[in-house]
């Protein structure tokens, strides 16, 4: 793709504010593949995958996107779409392979190259901590048999992250300004724990409210590694996805449905680390799993660290009425309740209802519940079925209407006065989607998995245009 030139803020259409932050995002185990190379050992994510039947075509992310042979490509591509940030992930188990101890100064060092090119090429680094693939040692059976399985319902793994987040902060900490703690812990706790889609694949519903407990320690504990680690003027943040909750009619029933959803979805994070409590709902409707007796004095506290901004993750609406939910569900304690309506409008293809209004939704609850917490959007962006045609163009128009629909909601937000600071695209290139393997394509740029060449598609030229004039075409 040519570089963009850049041209004057002052141009017709919806602009944004001077200084807004415009990236794209990704992940590691969805990109880098080289899943056995410089001393990385499995993740939870590499067992599961590789477990016939847990992913579709039984896709691994062995290779994905070889990132971690093709970064500076990667790096250049960027840089000629003039984004200002890249949101990036660390893979835990290539610096720390079993979750303790010191780390691999080579998987350090691939983190070192990235974050230099970046600079280089005039784009701010921003690293997440966390973005699911927990090593598989902590996952597996405490020592003894004594506890049936680990990973986040036991509390030792949250422990074990501080010491990464503490690791990884000394290694790039003078070069990194933005840090993440944690992406979408709501998924990592109850599509892992609850459900089972995602890994480690089990289906213990009082566990997921285990973990997710022990993720919000480990964000606040590794808010306090950082903090111990880097400058005093390093951003510190975490990312959740809280669901845009809808009740499907007025009525009692269904308003509580959305209440229950709101709790499990949303409440179970949000009032942990910006108050330091318990939803009292929350606990209630789950009594019959659990007694919360693994909440200990003082974690509440730990969870509510001070952060410097929340990145929230939206792709859809969720539409809930009064109902039962049948088989493994997220919702634990909610099964029984609740039942999920599809939302109106056009469809993903991931079946997803293309709704931007769930985004302007949750910004606006948000400035009023936060009002003084800064927020970016550190994940949007949608799955079509592209493919490249006979001349080697890929056209996404579906992609760009979706675009540019949920960026005119943000600016919508912020007219109505929510500080939103930033939007980051998700994702910079097509890649491995978690338990749909290599059938959904998120990228802005086209992946042939066979050869690896990267195509930029229509949505990535214009992406590249919006950034160039800081705001909307008219």
């Amino acid at each position: 793709m040519t570089a963009v030139d850049a041209r004057p803020q002052a141009l017709p259409g919806l602009a944004f504010p001077a200084g807004f932050r415009w990236g794209t995002a990704t992940a590691s185990y969805q990109i880098e593949g080289a899943a056995a190379e410089d001393g990385r050992a499995p993740s939870i994510w590499d067992t599961f995958s590789r477990t016939p039947g847990k992913v579709r075509n039984g896709d691994t992310g062995d290779i994905a996107a070889d990132h971690y042979h093709r970064m500076s490509e990667d790096v250049a591509l960027m840089k000629d779409l003039g984004v200002t940030d890249y949101r990036f992930s660390v893979a835990w188990p290539r610096v720390q392979p079993t979750g303790r101890g010191p780390a691999v100064q080579k998987g350090l060092d691939f983190y070192r190259r990235l974050v230099d090119e970046l600079r280089a090429a005039g784009i701010r680094p921003v690293a997440t901590l966390y973005h699911w693939d927990l090593p598989q040692e902590l996952e597996s059976p405490s020592p003894g048999g004594s506890a049936p399985g680990g990973g986040w319902p036991r509390r030792e793994t949250a422990e074990r992250f501080a010491e990464y987040a503490g690791i990884v902060a000394d290694a790039l900490g003078d070069r990194v300004a933005t840090w993440t703690t944690l992406n979408e812990p709501w998924c990592a706790a109850f599509l892992g724990y609850a459900s089972g889609v995602h890994a480690p694949g089990r289906t213990e519903p009082a566990a997921s409210l285990r973990a997710a407990h022990h993720l919000n320690l480990a964000h606040g504990l590794a808010v306090r590694a950082l903090r111990a680690a880097l400058p005093a003027d390093a951003e510190v943040s975490l990312t959740l996805n809280p669901h845009a909750v809808r009740a499907l009619t007025d009525a009692e029933a269904d308003r509580d449905a959305a209440r229950r959803i709101d709790a499990l979805g949303n409440r179970v994070f949000l009032d942990p680390v910006f108050h330091g409590r318990l939803p009292e709902d929350l606990v209630a409707d789950t009594a019959g799993l659990t007694d919360w007796s693994f909440v200990r004095d003082g974690d509440l506290e730990i969870a509510s660290e001070r952060i410097d901004s929340l990145g929230i993750n939206y792709y859809a609406p969720t539409v809930v009425a009064a109902g039962t939910h049948d088989g493994p569900s997220p919702w634990p304690g909610a099964e029984e309740h609740v039942r999920f309506e599809p939302a109106p409008g056009p469809r993903t293809a991931m079946d997803w209802p293309v709704d931007a209004d769930g985004l302007y939704e949750l910004l606006t609850r948000l400035r009023d519940g936060l009002p003084d917490v800064p927020l970016v959007i550190t994940e949007n962006g949608a799955a079509y079925d592209d493919y490249a045609d006979p001349e080697g163009a890929v056209h996404d128009p579906e992609r760009v209407a979706y675009l540019h629909q949920h960026l005119a909601a943000v600016h919508r937000a912020l007219a109505a006065g929510v500080d939103v600071r930033g939007y980051f695209l998700w994702s910079l290139l097509d890649n491995f989607e978690w338990a749909y393997g290599y059938s959904k394509r998120f990228g802005i740029v086209h992946v042939d998995f066979a050869s690896q060449r990267r195509t930029p598609k229509d949505s990535a030229r214009w992406y590249a245009d919006v950034i160039a004039r800081n705001g909307l075409p008219g």
